[in-house]
């Protein structure tokens, strides 16, 4: 990953040379001695080449900062035959970010030697030939340069002729051959003689071809040429087979011997395969498009030749002329596809280089970013730029980036490219859970079993990954809620609630504590939020009798005087449920009774009065059981026996008293309470009852 600026550009191009064809591990120079680091310091900050072109040819040892080849270079296959060949790249340092320009030379050696395409020239000449007459012959070509290349000619016998070495335009010789002494067809129709070519590596390399004269009767014509010298200007990238120029020579002969052939004198591999020419017409060819940026000038030999083989010969000089054809091109050397959304402004992203093979104003580039884009273009050295961040990013908002680069140059038309780099945000932990609620309700009913589901929890985050992973936990329970914390648990991944054991709505009817949410990243971020859990009421609890006592007797029930009105109050069954809302609900019913006309039972007081009065056939005991029933599902219900009595007058009151049952002194002492305080009243009512007759 990038560090977060670029603390320094460096504009020095560090320059090195190395033998073409150098053996793999071949030391070049030491980077880290030349940039004032030492190897500890080069490997810490994590230094690297970025190649200049596809392939990487070199490589940097961390540890010692030494240049080795990586793979073997060769200068004619890199550079084909320009001067100068070199293999650029960068030195790339972090921990601050710096860049360095660099570049290897080959330096040519002396694998190639001269070579003829034609072991056999043949050469007819005039024996009106005056001496110092030149004439060309086929150069040998070398791959090499400078000093490797081929440097002079030498010829065998000096007889007749000698030999110039000549310089191209190019700097690429060739060879003259000049007529030292006049020609006798009589005395000699033939001269053979052999041509070296040599180059000036050490050792030097030679190749030699056969030269054969044939001299001609003074009454033959040679072509003339209208001119010795064509110059023209072709386009640069015309397509093949475009138009150079047309050449023409004339012969004086009549009929076949003055019908002429052209042809191209094979000077170099690189105008055989960039021209050809017709031998009918002269008219010159391209036989591929041409390259301003490969090659600027060609020089071309051409021959034309007589039906009797004598011949004459002209140059063409083809100059090509630039013009924009070579779009500019984004390389790409340095890339962190992943940045983090908390990185600052002016964060390195990536750098880039933008070339372009034209020349002139044509190359002058410049880039720019369309759209609007929270990053910006640094320029650097020479062609290198930098694209930084130019504003705060948030992952939240925008997740990735596709950053287009566009790169165009100053000709006109302008040619552009475009260049889009994918940037994927790295998560910050910078967002809290939130829950979806402040407040959570669940509602339990009575008496659940433990497990039992009551709601589940829900809180998101904004984060990705391990940020954005939420987990769940109990809080310490609120004020006001029970002391025993032990009522529900919070599973820690899904959030769902669940109780530990059976509540009682008796004991516990709501409580509420606090739930937190917390995230997996570094700092930790969580979010509380109030679970408050109501217990909901069951019909878990039947009436509760409090009047009569379910202790107490039956037979000894109540006295009801005879003549007491209809509407006599005579007893009221009081019953209580500690249950809640509709399962307090009671409703009184007579259940079963001896005289069911003589009285009844208030459906909701419970209160028993009498309905009637009293017949003589009315028995003077009568039992009644009373059933109390509440509304709750399901129903529950409790019975209540009362003994009723009726009498007469008070002193039948008290026989009826001392009549009661012996068992009845055997109940535990609170049911003889109670009978004693019946009969207080009893007494009471006897006497009060004598008092009014």
């Amino acid at each position: 990953i990038l560090l977060l600026c670029v603390s320094g550009m460096r504009a020095e191009t560090a320059r090195y040379s190395v033998p073409e064809k150098a053996e793999r591990g071949s030391f070049v120079a030491n980077i880290a001695k030349d940039l004032g680091l030492t190897g500890a310091e080069l490997s810490a900050r994590q230094a690297r080449l970025v190649p200049g072109g596809e392939k990487q040819y070199l490589q940097l040892n961390q540890h010692t900062g030494d240049l080795v080849v990586l793979e073997r270079m060769d200068r004619e296959e890199l550079c084909r035959q320009s001067e100068l060949c070199l293999v650029r790249f960068e030195v790339l340092l972090e921990s601050p970010l710096q860049s360095f320009q660099a570049e290897v030379s080959l330096t040519d050696i002396n694998d190639h030697g001269p070579v003829f395409l034609n072991k056999e020239v043949v050469l007819k000449i005039l024996e009106s030939a005056m001496p110092e007459a030149r004439f060309l012959l086929e150069s040998a070509q070398d791959p090499d340069e400078g000093n490797n290349s081929l440097q002079h000619y030498g010829i065998s016998s000096k007889d007749y002729f000698f030999i110039y070495t000549r310089r191209r335009i190019d700097s690429r010789r060739y060879a003259e051959l000049v007529l030292d002494l006049a020609l006798d067809r009589k005395q000699q129709a033939e001269v053979v003689f052999s041509v070296t070519a040599v180059d000036g590596g050490s050792p030097p390399r030679s190749v030699t071809a056969s030269i054969h004269v044939v001299v001609l009767d003074i009454n033959d014509n040679v072509p003339v040429f209208t001119r010795s010298l064509y110059k023209v200007h072709v386009l640069d990238n015309s397509a093949e087979d475009t138009p150079v120029v047309v050449v023409s020579a004339s012969d004086l002969d009549s009929g076949t011997n003055g019908e002429i052939a052209y042809s191209i004198v094979q000077n170099s591999e690189e105008s055989r395969q960039t021209c050809k020419i017709n031998p009918e017409t002269g008219q010159i060819r391209l036989k591929k498009p041409v390259d301003y940026e490969e090659t600027k000038t060609y020089e071309i030999d051409i021959q034309a030749t007589d039906g009797r083989g004598l011949s004459a010969h002209c140059k063409v000089e083809v100059q090509v002329e630039d013009v924009n054809n070579n779009t500019p091109e984004v390389i790409i050397t340095s890339l962190s596809s992943t940045l983090s959304e908390a990185a600052p402004p002016n964060t390195v992203v990536a750098l880039f280089n933008v070339q372009d093979r034209d020349l002139g104003d044509n190359s002058m580039t410049r880039c720019e970013l369309p759209g609007e884009q929270p990053f910006s273009i640094t320029p650097l050295v020479a062609d290198a730029y930098a694209l930084v961040t130019s504003e705060m990013l948030d992952r939240e908002e925008v997740a990735e980036y596709n950053v287009t680069v566009r790169a165009r140059d100053g000709a006109s038309p302008v040619l552009l490219v475009s260049k889009t780099l994918l940037l994927r945000l790295l998560d910050v932990n910078e967002n809290a859970p939130t829950f979806a609620q402040a407040i959570y309700t669940m509602v339990l009913s009575e008496n659940k079993p433990a497990g039992t589901s009551l709601g589940r929890l829900s809180a998101t985050d904004t984060d990705v990954g391990k940020n954005a992973r939420v987990s769940y936990a109990m809080g310490p329970l609120l004020p006001g809620a029970p002391s025993t914390a032990s009522f529900v648990s919070v599973d820690a991944e899904s959030g769902s609630v669940r109780v530990l054991r059976q509540l009682d709505y008796e004991e516990v009817r709501a409580f509420a504590l606090e739930v937190r949410a917390a995230d997996g990243g570094l700092p930790l971020l969580s979010a509380r939020a109030v679970l408050h859990v109501v217990v909901r009421d069951e019909n878990d609890n039947a009436p509760a009798m409090q009047h009569p006592t379910p202790e107490s007797s039956a037979a000894a029930g109540e006295l009801v005087p005879r003549w007491a009105r209809v509407g006599y109050l005579v007893a009221k069954v009081v019953a209580v449920d500690v249950d809640t809302g509709q399962n307090v609900w009671l409703s009184y019913e007579m259940a079963k009774a001896t005289e069911p006309a003589l009285f009844r039972v208030g459906l909701h007081s419970g209160e028993v009065r009498k309905t009637r009065a009293v017949a003589e056939r009315d028995v003077p005991r009568r039992r009644l059981v009373v059933l109390v029933r509440e509304d709750g599902q399901p129903p529950r219900s409790a019975t209540a026996t009362l003994g009723i009595t009726l009498v007469d007058s008070s002193s039948e009151a008290f026989t009826q008293l001392s009549d009661a049952p012996a068992g009845r002194q055997q109940q535990q002492p609170q049911a003889a309470d109670e009978d004693l305080l019946t009969t207080y009243l009893i007494a009471t009512l006897g006497f009060v009852s004598s008092l009014f007759l």
